[in-house]
């Protein structure tokens, strides 16, 4: 049972209601996360202007994988299902590449490094060592794209936490238990 409800629509504050609308028209329905999160229109806003401007980081593949990765190890069962299925059907990951990234890793070389480095960051508060570094780099990361990792993963944790905390009721396809990927 969610600790926080998804608000209906006619009780959406009115600094959050332009900002879901815009995610409302653009997924199709109104995710039950982001209708909890606006309860809040700073936090809401906020992180809405992040997650923005994060769709440029990288290319899609990469973010959703690092999305799946942080997801896995903060636990956030919410948003393993959305970005289970953002992978599959917007960015066109299998399924097997999918269970991949939950776990770290990717067929894809350069997106593994990257994926690898974001749930290092994640697992250590940040705090990697000069090995896992000069891995995203030799991978081909430029320092600004080492940051946009770092970013990916904080916004990621911020939803993920959000939504670890509200346990809002899951409105995606069902995803397998980590313990048996």
């Amino acid at each position: 049972m969610p600790r926080i409800e998804a608000l209906k629509p006619e009780y959406v504050p009115a600094d959050s209601k332009p900002t879901l609308d815009v995610f409302t028209k653009n997924i199709g329905f109104t995710p039950n996360m982001m209708a909890t999160f606006a309860t809040s229109p700073i936090a809401f806003n906020a992180w809405a202007a992040f997650f923005g401007i994060m769709t440029k980081a990288l290319d899609v593949k990469t973010r959703d994988s690092i999305g799946l990765a942080v997801s896995e190890v903060n636990g956030c069962n919410y948003c393993l299902t959305v970005h289970s299925y953002t992978a599959k059907h917007m960015a066109k990951l299998p399924d097997d590449e999918i269970i991949l990234a939950r776990k770290g890793n990717a067929t894809d070389p350069k997106r593994g490094a990257a994926v690898q480095f974001a749930r290092k960051v994640i697992e250590t508060r940040g705090k990697i060592s000069d090995a896992d570094f000069a891995a995203v780099r030799d991978a081909g990361y430029s320092d600004a794209n080492i940051i946009e990792i770092v970013g990916l993963v904080a916004m990621y944790s911020l939803t993920n936490f959000i939504n670890n905390m509200a346990d809002p009721e899951t409105d995606f396809p069902p995803v397998t238990p980590a313990g048996s990927i």
